[in-house]
């Protein structure tokens, strides 16, 4: 097996609490990365997510920021991306979709699709990224499985092939059963911080199932599984890797249910490293040249350095460290001296990296979202997005002399891509523009932890921001006129900031020769 083909590089997308955090504990868990999982929200003196490693995600017991972990199971090397579900995180989960080779879809089991859910299936379906399907919760009360895959197929008009199926659910429920390899695990409640043995058996027609499951709950499983064989067509792994059939898990994430067979299934059928969408040609993994692409930006991973950190998918070629690359964006060299592997908040140095993998590169602002590195090749990435904010406020300092580091912790905060900062034409203070209002929340938690800066958010005039294309000439009219309402962005692109949907539509129409943008790719 090639060192391209082990690599499997995959994120996980759900609604908030439907258990993606969770699941990610576990898949750690079983794949050896940590050997005892935490709770979402720890208890005190207890063990806290390894994945949510920002004290604000500790305090809330949620995911603000996409993390990565690296860890080997059997002949694979598993990247895998846990995403932010809250849908104000959603920019930084969209970009973070960009950078995997397949998807995970966690369902609550009481719930089924929700709408976040929803919004992430549909950027996978724009990529054709392949989906495996995890229904969690199945130790509650839940839908009717066959409900459940109904929801599915409807609503995401996608096929569905059962692998496991659930014996029970809520207070009944006893484990699951795979369909492909006709084995049977019933497992102990209560121990899902620690990998047990359950007890394996062969077939739904074991004889000593009788033994464990009662006549009238074992009857009706038996009768479910000839369903399933009956009505769902066996696995095609064709259809699967084209994303239009989703292979579907059932377990408990908490108590370890299901999660060992899903993380088999994605060694055994999720794609290996794909070719990468770019400009001016698509990017194979087998190429022998090193090419990458920053989705990410983090700020102070680590507080006593100030560093930031760019999150670098390869696409091509080998990477060594001490290895030279053309930044492209600037057309400088860079050197890879200290590039890392993650455990989360954890790293250690990273010697060498194929396609698929995900290294962070040190450094201090010289790195943005969307940029290639490339071993001489001036080639872009795309469809790596930047939206446009749809709430703006600004920053009140109890401290006045702290404007300097107010300017620092906007800028650095804004190269992550989850909030955006505007200086307006006419003088006035900075803006900061965000997608969803629990990012003002992170911004002043972060400002005050990571950079010592206090203050409050007040209310601007603006609904509505729009990135301007056109003739230098014509915009540049455009902004004399309109000096009050538009502003650059920390990368110098100028911006139209709108009072409301009305003004946005005049000014539209009044300038036919200047496209309005809601959306900008980075490069």
């Amino acid at each position: 097996m090639s060192e391209i083909s082990k690599r499997r590089t995959f994120a996980i997308i759900s609604h908030p609490d439907a258990g993606k955090t969770t699941l990610t504990e576990k898949l750690l868990l079983f794949g050896g990365a940590i050997h005892l999982a935490g709770a979402v929200k720890a208890k005190k003196g207890g063990q806290s997510a390894r994945s949510d490693w920002m004290e604000i995600e500790k305090a809330r017991g949620i995911s603000v920021t996409a993390s990565v972990m690296t860890f080997e199971y059997g002949a694979n090397t598993v990247n895998l991306l846990d995403t932010p579900g809250h849908k104000d995180f959603s920019e930084d989960t969209y970009r973070t979709l960009t950078a995997v080779d397949s998807a995970v879809m966690v369902l609550d089991g009481a719930k089924g699709i929700e709408e976040q859910t929803l919004k992430l299936f549909e950027v996978c379906r724009l990529r054709d990224t392949p989906i495996i399907t995890f229904i969690n919760k199945m130790d509650r009360d839940t839908k009717e499985p066959f409900e459940l895959l109904d929801e599915i197929e409807k609503t995401l008009a996608l096929n569905v092939c059962p692998i496991t199926w659930p014996i029970g659910m809520g207070d009944r429920f006893r484990g699951c059963f795979n369909l492909v390899t006709d084995t049977l695990y019933l497992f102990d409640d209560g121990q899902g911080a620690k990998i047990t043995e359950g007890q394996q058996f062969t077939g739904a027609n074991d004889p000593k199932l009788d033994e464990h499951i009662p006549e009238a709950e074992l009857i009706k499983f038996r009768e479910e599984v000839e369903m399933v064989k009956a009505v769902y067509p066996p696995f095609d792994q064709q259809h699967y890797l084209e994303g239009h059939l989703t292979p579907v898990f059932f377990g408990s994430a908490l108590n370890n249910f299901g999660v060992r067979e899903l993380l088999q299934a994605l060694c055994d059928m999720a794609p290996s490293p794909r070719p990468q969408p770019a400009d001016p040609r698509i990017i194979s993994p087998d190429e022998p040249k090193f090419t990458g692409f920053v989705f990410k930006i983090q700020a102070n991973m680590d507080k006593n350095h100030r560093d930031r950190i760019a999150f670098v998918r390869i696409c091509s070629g080998k990477y060594m460290r001490g290895m030279k690359v053309l930044h492209v964006r600037s057309g400088k060299t860079l050197s890879l001296n200290n590039p890392v592997l993650f455990l989360a908040r954890e790293r250690e140095l990273a010697e060498e990296a194929w396609p698929g993998d995900i290294i962070g590169i040190p450094g201090h602002g010289h790195l943005r979202i969307g940029d290639a590195l490339t071993e001489g090749e001036q080639l872009y990435f795309t469809g790596i997005p930047n939206f446009a904010p749809e709430l703006f406020q600004r920053v009140r300092l109890e401290d006045p002399l702290k404007s300097k580091q107010l300017k620092a912790a906007l800028e650095q905060l804004s190269e992550e891509g989850a909030s955006q900062i505007f200086k307006p034409l006419d003088g006035s203070p900075w803006i900061i523009g965000v997608v969803g209002a629990l990012q003002f929340d992170v911004i002043a938690s972060r400002m005050a932890g990571e950079y010592g800066v206090k203050g409050s958010f007040e209310q601007v005039a603006f609904t509505n921001a729009r990135w301007l294309k056109g003739d230098a000439a014509k915009i540049k009219e455009f902004c004399d006129k309109n000096k009050y309402n538009t502003a650059e962005d920390a990368h110098h692109h100028l911006a139209y900031l709108a009072p409301n949907a009305w003004h946005l539509d005049r000014v539209q129409k009044d300038w036919p020769e200047i496209e309005f943008l809601k959306t900008r790719e980075n490069r």
